[in-house]
């Protein structure tokens, strides 16, 4: 483990519309001593040949590949394994940062004792049109906060992962961001938020048409089988999960 070294955890799946963009907005970050490791989930677009090119240019860019698409989850786990930094944080590949992320979260994380911190973002749609308010992140969640709505988005977590340790994301189709940020709750009394935006959080047309049946049932499972909470707890984290959710996306 490499002190000051940030390892970022980016899957990647034909992505190749957006990951230029994504991957510039690293670059241009403010703090440089970073590690990128792309994860290419089976890509059948030009994506795997587009980060190669990109890493050839980058030596702190390292490209992976799975084996047969295994899903988001999987491939930010390898990502995790392979990470050499003290810090870890990840970035989807249609997802951008603001250029002082990086440095505002080891800010946050040293002023606050804080080993775990995460931020506000802008949410747009494809084009970077700004479709709905910016999300502000509380001062701080806990553990049954997240339960409740999980207002840490993969976008911005940033985990000092040489005091915590690695932890891996559960092997879950959906809420693996989730199931990994609990399992630092329980072990830490709060994450850290930073209430300025630090990222653009881009929300693709099919995320707008997403089941929402779908949602609830995954959501349930994740209650009940990962967290492994009875049916009375289950139930209240559910309503308190449907109730804010909805005013999350209202405006």
């Amino acid at each position: 483990m490499k002190e000051g070294l940030v390892s970022i955890v980016t899957p990647t799946y034909n992505s190749v519309e957006f990951i230029r963009e994504t991957i510039s907005s690293i670059q241009q970050q403010t703090y440089n001593q970073w590690e990128l490791l792309l994860i290419d989930d089976c890509s059948a677009d030009n994506t795997l040949e587009l980060i190669n090119a990109l890493a050839a240019s980058d030596a702190r860019i390292k490209v992976f590949s799975t084996e047969v698409n295994s899903g988001a989850g999987v491939a930010r786990n390898l990502g995790i394994a392979a990470a050499n930094g003290q810090y870890l944080t990840f970035i989807d590949a249609d997802d951008l940062w603001f250029p002082n992320f990086i440095e505002n979260s080891i800010k946050k994380c040293l002023e606050q004792q804080a080993p775990f911190v995460f931020s506000s973002y802008r949410r747009s749609d494809e084009h970077l049109n700004f479709i709905y308010s910016d999300f502000i992140v509380p001062k701080k969640v806990t553990y049954h906060d997240i339960l409740k709505t999980n207002s840490i988005s993969c976008l911005t977590a940033f985990l000092d992962v040489g005091k915590l340790g690695k932890k891996f994301m559960p092997k879950i189709r959906k809420r693996q961001d989730m199931g990994l940020w609990l399992s630092y709750l329980k072990e830490i009394p709060f994450a850290v938020g930073i209430e300025t935006p630090m990222a653009i959080y881009r929300i693709r047309e099919n995320s707008l048409s997403r089941d929402k049946k779908a949602l609830i049932k995954y959501q349930w499972e994740f209650y009940t089988k990962v967290e492994k909470l009875n049916y009375f707890a289950s139930a209240y984290y559910m309503l308190n999960w449907m109730y804010l959710g909805y005013k999350k996306y209202k405006d």
